[in-house]
């Protein structure tokens, strides 16, 4: 079989916008019989509502913090280090936001799991919350640099509740 017939009897990819959410749907081709994978995360604009709310959360309540919106599979999207917030804030964030949408919940409630600890990449501190559409996580949100992971866990709530039904 030729590269390019392998493309049209491959998969067929389309992304719509919806509300915040992207969902992207593949289907494969009728002659490898009906398959469909429907996967949503978190849009660029609802990123960037996210991140407005965490910094004027924390500006509300003088805190000088960073947040990371990473996707389901723990790459980043974006990270927004606030004024003043230290050199350390970026990456306690980003890891964090992998650490919530690996295992779906809050950092806060895994500390105890010191196990969880040697997973490259995972930090357990609060301040990380997965975004879950339809019980899944999404996305995860993690902020980091107020003085306790309480605060800072208080802060990505703020911005979940900026795009909360958008789904």
């Amino acid at each position: 079989m030729k590269i390019r017939t392998r493309l049209v009897a491959g998969a067929v990819a389309a992304l719509a916008l919806t509300s915040g959410v992207a969902t992207v749907q593949v289907a494969q081709a009728a002659a490898a019989g009906p398959a469909v994978v429907e996967t949503k995360v978190l849009s660029a604009e609802a990123a960037l509502r996210i991140a407005d709310a965490v910094q004027k959360e924390a500006a509300k309540q003088k805190q000088r913090v960073t947040v990371a919106i990473v996707d389901r599979s723990g790459a980043t999207r974006l990270i927004l280090k606030g004024d003043g917030a230290g050199p350390q804030t970026e990456e306690s964030a980003r890891r964090k936001a992998f650490t919530a949408v690996s295992f779906g919940q809050a950092t806060s409630a895994l500390s105890k799991n010191q196990a969880l600890a040697a997973i490259p990449g995972t930090l357990l501190l609060a301040g990380g919350i997965p975004v879950a559409v339809d019980g899944a996580p999404i996305a995860g949100i993690g902020v980091g640099g107020a003085p306790s992971g309480d605060i800072d866990e208080a802060l990505a709530q703020a911005g979940l509740k900026a795009v909360q039904g958008l789904g």
